[in-house]
């Protein structure tokens, strides 16, 4: 059953008037694509527009944050940790994490897969000046705990 549809199959915000707070928590991932020498520059915060990484960490958070902002039916919820962390998986791929911690009725899933949206995005549009052929290729929800179940991503 949907939960943002009503019996008329109009969206709707999810009631979550009735449900207990609990401790969650998220992770999600990103990867994008590029060539080696952008990689490289980007790693040693050597862009023109400047560190490009920090930046991404940045924005990540913000996305994080601001996913009721962006997301039309989700929840504002009270973020309690957002961490936004790299790693160079070979010479033309980085992948981005995000975690998330709250204590709410709903979230925060979606909150650290819109983080490593924006943090991605924010790494193309550093280094776009050098490298347009860049690509997103993946976001994806590692794991989630807290609220009805938990969840860890397969593979």
């Amino acid at each position: 059953m949907l939960t943002h549809l009503n019996k008329k199959g109009e969206a709707v915000m999810v009631d979550i008037s009735s449900k207990s707070e609990t401790a969650r928590a998220a992770k999600a991932y990103a990867r994008i694509r590029m060539q080696p020498a952008t990689l490289q520059k980007l790693l040693e915060a050597d862009l023109k527009k400047g560190d490009g990484l920090g930046t991404a960490r940045i924005a990540g958070i913000m996305g994080a944050k601001k996913t009721s902002s962006l997301i039309p039916l989700c929840h504002n919820i009270p973020i309690e940790k957002v961490e936004v962390t790299f790693e160079k998986e070979s010479d033309t791929s980085l992948a981005i994490y995000v975690s998330a911690k709250c204590s709410y009725k709903t979230g925060i899933e979606m909150e650290v897969l819109t983080g490593a949206s924006v943090a991605a995005l924010t790494v193309y549009d550093m280094c776009k000046a050098i490298d347009r052929g860049m690509v997103i290729e993946e976001v994806k929800l590692l794991e989630k705990t807290g609220g009805k179940s938990d969840y860890h991503h397969e593979g």
